[in-house]
């Protein structure tokens, strides 16, 4: 597949003119240097578990983190810009290859500091915090790491754990993205790039949807073999670490790793069982408009009304400026920067890899992936990934270590923004225009409340049925299948086997679905106060407790942030309020649909 001529790619010769450039090849040489002095260091300031924390040591290490992760951050967007974009790219697959070598060292360093600070108390801490700046700025860092330090193996066993993920789960999980990004189907008489196949589920002909998802099932079951190998062989591992290392269950680490507890997770998830007949109307809305009694998979993202608007790359980039500076000159400055300085790689192609993220470059600056389709959707996909950069913008003043955001936070700012356009595009629509853009908000909310608690209710069951051996392709496809009929009732006549297959957050991080939820509701909660601030004529109080909000992201946890908005996260009402915004949605559509 060619890319559309006004698809722009991203820059890259900012950071290097090029993979074989020397600047490059002597980065990499002094980062395996850096990283060697930085073991250096730490043998001779004995960080392992029962060393001495002085002051003076915490700081030479957390400064040496600090500079390693700067330089190693640069370095690895430069090479994901390569790899992301054209998995078929030898030399820069050789070059990250390189790079996950020599940075191989860090994560068993990562592992004797959260040792060697598991041992500090309360009173250690305090001591700490009197005598060093460089401690006071990483309070949150510190005490985080104490926390972790209760679910550490024993050094060797951390140390041998953390050079063996590239090669273990890292590489399954390397291999999944990979080989999935080269995946063609045949339809109609073509051969189509999996993801090309997937776009055609927004086309308006529903024979064109549904013989492109029987081709793409045909493309699944044909690469289920190595698919469901790597996903046994990522969740094996994390599994078996999560015994290791004490933890009640493979939910547990990812509350952890997410900064929430369980008592917030378990309230969104209440939350969200409660509302699913809600969105099952808003299936049937949608299957009444189609003329059917019930939705096939196939349907699920079928466009509906009709837009004036031809969804260009061009026109949406200018919308979501637009729309941007309606909010604040600030975030209409940022995003116009971004199109200038081309952060954001726009079109599919062959061998680029499916979906968008958006990624932390050089000081302030982001790039964004996207595979942009002439819909609001896609210009609701731009806003989301440039919030996304706006958040790193807003943190980049902070180290390294101050940034470390978990998922549940990271998604603030792309919701936000997201909405910001949504709400924008509904404000002036009527009739088939605003069906359209109902459509679009609900869909996405549809895929994120829904769709996503049915990846969790499957994750959970695979890390289940793992405990006991491999699982087959056709039981991933049963667990799969089983927690979408759980989740989507009987609003669907098709349902979609191989998701498991499909999705590339199971391969990486542990239960990379609810956070996005928790993101949602959240974003959609903070926006509910940005517009009582603005009928209230105070928005500027907000806007700079909303950036001093992102800023702080990986300062402290999503409940103590939360409440600086008066938000208790533990509370039922407050996630029934932001499912409430939806449900007032669906209302609409519902109205429009049978009004039409």
């Amino acid at each position: 597949m060619t890319t559309i001529p006004d698809m722009p790619r991203w820059r890259t010769d900012d950071l290097y003119p090029g993979l074989d450039a020397p600047q490059l090849a002597a980065d990499l040489a002094g980062l395996r240097a850096d990283v060697a002095a930085l073991e250096a260091a730490f043998d001779r300031l004995n960080v392992r578990q029962g060393g001495e924390v002085t002051p003076d040591a915490l700081e030479t290490v957390l400064d040496g983190m600090n500079s390693i992760a700067l330089q190693l951050g640069a370095v690895r967007s430069y090479l994901n810009a390569f790899t992301s974009t054209d998995s078929r790219d030898a030399l820069a697959q050789q070059k990250m290859g390189e790079l996950t070598t020599l940075a191989l060292p860090l994560g068993p360093l990562r592992s004797r500091l959260t040792a060697w600070l598991g041992g500090l108390d309360d009173a250690g801490l305090h001591r700490l915090f009197l005598a060093s700046a460089v401690a006071r700025d990483h309070e949150y860092f510190l005490r985080r790491s104490v926390q972790l330090a209760r679910h550490q193996m024993t050094p060797p066993e951390e140390d041998l754990a953390a050079r063996l993920r590239p090669s273990g789960a890292g590489g399954w999980s390397k291999l999944h993205g990979n080989y999935t990004s080269q995946l063609t189907g045949e339809y109609r008489g073509e051969r189509l790039p999996v993801t090309a196949l997937r776009a055609l589920a927004t086309d308006p002909d529903e024979a064109v949807r549904r013989e492109a998802f029987g081709a793409e099932l045909d493309v699944w079951q044909g690469a289920e073999l190595v698919c469901a190998a790597a996903l046994n062989g990522v969740k094996g591992e994390e599994g078996t670490l999560a015994r290791r290392r004490g933890y009640a269950d493979a939910v547990a680490p990812s509350l952890v790793t997410h900064g929430i507890d369980r008592e917030t997770l378990e309230a969104m998830q209440g939350a969200v069982v409660r509302s699913l007949p809600d969105f099952r109307r808003y299936f049937a809305a949608k299957a009444r408009a189609l003329g059917k009694p019930a939705l096939d998979w196939w349907d699920l993202f079928a466009p509906l009304g009709e837009s004036q608007t031809e969804w260009t790359y061009a026109a949406g980039a200018d919308f979501v400026e637009g729309q941007f500076r309606g909010y604040s000159d600030r975030l209409g400055d940022f995003a116009a920067r971004a199109f200038r300085e081309d952060w954001v790689d726009a079109g599919p192609r062959d061998g680029k890899r499916g979906g968008a993220f958006c990624m932390g470059w050089a000081g302030d600056a982001s790039r964004i992936l996207m595979n942009h389709s002439p819909s609001l959707d896609s210009v609701s996909t731009l806003a989301h990934e440039l919030g996304h950069g706006y958040h790193n913008l807003v943190k980049a003043p902070r180290t390294p270590l101050q940034r470390e955001t978990p998922m549940t936070l990271a998604e603030t700012a792309s919701i936000f923004c997201e909405t910001i356009i949504q709400n924008a595009a509904l404000e002036t629509a009527t009739g088939a225009e605003r069906l359209y853009v109902l459509e679009t908000q609900l869909l996405g909310h549809a895929q994120v409340v829904v769709d996503i608690h049915s990846r969790f209710l499957f994750e959970r069951a695979v890390f289940e049925k793992r405990e006991e051996r491999d699982l087959t392709p056709q039981e991933l496809c049963d667990l799969m299948t089983g927690a979408q009929r759980e989740t989507y009732g009987d609003a669907l006549a098709t349902l979609h086997p191989y998701m498991w297959a499909v999705k590339p957050h199971y391969y990486s991080l542990g239960f990379y679905n609810y956070p996005y939820t928790f993101g949602l509701l959240f974003g959609l909660g903070l926006y509910a106060q940005y517009e009582g601030a603005r009928r209230a004529g105070d928005v500027a109080d907000f806007q700079r407790r909303y950036d001093e909000l992102l800023s702080a992201t990986g300062l402290a946890d999503p409940l103590t942030l939360a409440a600086r908005f008066g938000i208790d996260l533990h509370a039922p009402d407050f996630w029934e309020g932001s499912l409430d915004v939806i449900r007032n949605q669906i209302a609409a559509y519902v109205e429009v649909v049978d009004g039409l």
